[in-house]
């Protein structure tokens, strides 16, 4: 059985784009690989960040993968397993940066201000390597924009591997899964669905009652057009590609065969069938999302136990991995 591990940063509730970009895979996942699942609180402090912000927004976002189905034992919090730091540091000292040059993630983040952002955020990717590599995992459920990561954390486990002449660290796989919804913001059809939109009515959240959900997708941006019968016919229409994109994904369908149903007919029929869609989807999520928070002593508790399970399988290799540099233990 492959051993998965992915994490999702504790910076906002889950919206829909990682409802259906990731948090429901990984429930899938669950039933057939050995799946590990982190809160990385580590990388949220790679950027600005109040601490008090980030202990709720931890708890928050473990209410909601719980809710959503992963199951206790496999999700813990990044910052409760020390071989992520002590793996990550070796990992520094393994990379080229040249190869960290290369990264066009942190470009992205730093623009143009690149001299003013912390070192932590230009080491990212050999964190997440260490993250990966800790538990010597081997398929990883990634995006597109996180592909360049994985190519890095190979290359450096290739180098651990052949400057300390062992075959110790295994290759990682891309995994990314072909059903997997691009999910972009209900107000501009051009840019991801973003947990840093500065407007709420550009996402939907994993906590959002059904009242928040009707006039969020009622208040969506579309045009004046009615719904074409052909999927060419969305390919000027970002907005309208994007609400189809939704319905499609949340009913585990095509975006074609959402067209034969709706082909022709215009908006308000269509918004009224995706709310209900929706609602019936991810109104129970949010109940024991609310559920869960209020009793936050039995949320730390979960990430707890699922710390001592992270460990029980990486604080070994990460030990051995420090006995082939030359750390005496």
């Amino acid at each position: 059985m492959q051993r998965v591990f992915s994490g999702i940063q504790p910076t906002g509730i889950p919206h829909l784009g990682n409802y259906l970009g990731a948090i429901r895979n990984w429930v899938k996942l669950q039933s057939d690989h050995d799946c590990i699942f982190c809160l990385v609180d580590m990388h949220s402090i790679t950027m600005p960040w109040s601490p008090e912000e980030l202990r709720q927004q931890t708890l928050g976002s473990a209410a909601c993968l719980l809710a959503a189905g992963i199951e206790p034992t496999r999700l813990y919090n990044q910052s409760a397993v020390s071989a992520h730091a002590r793996l990550g540091w070796i990992f520094n000292c393994v990379a080229r940066l040249g190869w960290l040059n290369r990264m066009t993630q942190f470009k992205d983040k730093a623009g143009k201000n690149r001299e003013n952002h912390s070192a932590g955020l230009y080491v990212y990717p050999n964190l997440m390597a260490a993250d990966i590599l800790a538990f010597h995992a081997t398929r990883i459920p990634v995006g597109d924009d996180q592909k360049q990561h994985i190519e890095l954390a190979n290359d450096i486990a290739q180098k651990f591997n052949h400057d300390m002449g062992v075959d110790f660290f295994p290759e990682i796989e891309a995994f990314i899964p072909p059903a997997a919804a691009r999910v972009m913001s209900l107000r501009d059809g051009s840019k991801k669905m973003s947990k840093s939109d500065p407007s709420e009515q550009s996402r939907i959240v994993l906590t959002d009652t059904a009242d928040e959900i009707a006039l969020k997708i009622r208040r969506a941006k579309t045009d004046p057009e009615p719904l074409p019968s052909e999927i060419d016919g969305l390919a000027e229409r970002p907005e309208a590609r994007n609400l189809v994109t939704i319905y499609a994904a949340m009913s585990e369908t095509t975006p074609e065969a959402i067209l034969q149903q709706f082909g022709g007919e215009g908006f308000g029929q269509f918004k009224s069938a995706l709310t209900d869609l929706l609602v019936a989807k991810l109104a129970p999520v949010a109940t024991e999302t609310q559920h869960l928070l209020k009793n936050k002593d039995h949320l730390i508790s979960v990430l707890r136990t699922g710390a001592e399970h992270a460990r029980s399988i990486s604080e070994p290799i990460v030990q051995e991995a420090e006995k082939l540099v030359g750390f005496i233990r």
